[in-house]
């Protein structure tokens, strides 16, 4: 859950389930002339579109914290053996749909825990923090097994992807985190042939009302509205996990719209 405690109050919580739809959102409508279009286009969107699937367990059952009476933000779950299991099928899951997604998805997750393997110079924040002692299966299996299907693709093509995956999910977080944004991803790719097009440096920062403005701009629609759903809780600190889960299931669900220009 991405947690926003409001100034009137109330809470912010969006999924990362429904994060990653706003991820995919992105991806789908990623490419113009300046920007080159995702390839395998079908793989790609669909990984980002549902990289988070892990999390749909916590999502059923969130919790708070007992001492503060709060409800936790994603990168404070633990990451014991039940969050690793969901994330595992998650993987496997994606994976039996379509290998390359699947690849995606498993490099990601790894990536989390590895500061996104270093690729991306800014923003540096997102990433896995409260990883624990015994989580090295959990990564060694995984890069193992992504090695091993790397061996059938394109390794350049598949870093690029890499990278434009990293683009997706930081965006959309920056989008459900604050009501403002004003910042910048470095390196963010242009095209597939890094020689014939170099990376640059993608700037967004709002102007009003969920007004979006992108230097350059790398979308194929202008504006392109993409949406995003969420639930307003009306107070933030609870007196039971029982009374939490009743507000938070009846807690309205509201659709908003940001305008990318």
């Amino acid at each position: 859950m991405i947690v926003r405690e409001e100034a009137d109050g109330s809470l912010t919580m969006t999924g990362q389930t429904d994060h990653a739809k706003l991820s995919g959102q992105l991806a789908a409508h990623w490419g113009n002339d300046r920007f080159e279009r995702p390839r395998p286009f079908a793989s790609v969107v669909r990984a980002a579109a549902y990289h988070d699937s892990g999390w749909y367990g916590y999502e059923t059952n969130p919790t708070i914290m007992e001492d503060t009476g709060k409800t936790r933000n994603f990168l404070q779950v633990p990451w014991g053996p039940p969050q690793r299991r969901a994330f595992q099928w998650a993987i496997d899951w994606m994976t039996e749909i379509d290998t390359y997604s699947g690849l995606l998805l498993s490099r990601h997750r790894t990536g989390l825990q590895r500061g996104r393997y270093g690729v991306v110079k800014n923003p540096t924040i997102y990433n896995t923090v409260n990883i624990p002692d015994d989580n090295v299966d959990f990564l060694a299996s995984n890069e193992r097994k992504q090695e091993e299907l790397l061996r059938n693709y394109d390794a350049g093509e598949f870093a690029t992807n890499y990278l434009l995956f990293q683009t997706w999910d930081l965006l959309s977080l920056e989008l459900c985190n604050k009501d403002v944004v004003n910042n910048f991803i470095d390196p963010v790719p242009t095209s597939y042939d890094g020689s014939a097009s170099a990376p640059v440096k993608l700037a967004f920062a709002s102007l009003e009302a969920r007004t979006i403005e992108f230097s350059p701009y790398p979308f194929n629609m202008r504006p392109l509205n993409v949406h995003l759903v969420r639930r307003r809780l009306p107070i933030s600190k609870f007196t039971d996990q029982a009374t939490f889960q009743q507000i938070y299931y009846q807690a309205p669900l509201e659709t908003i719209t940001f305008k990318l220009i």
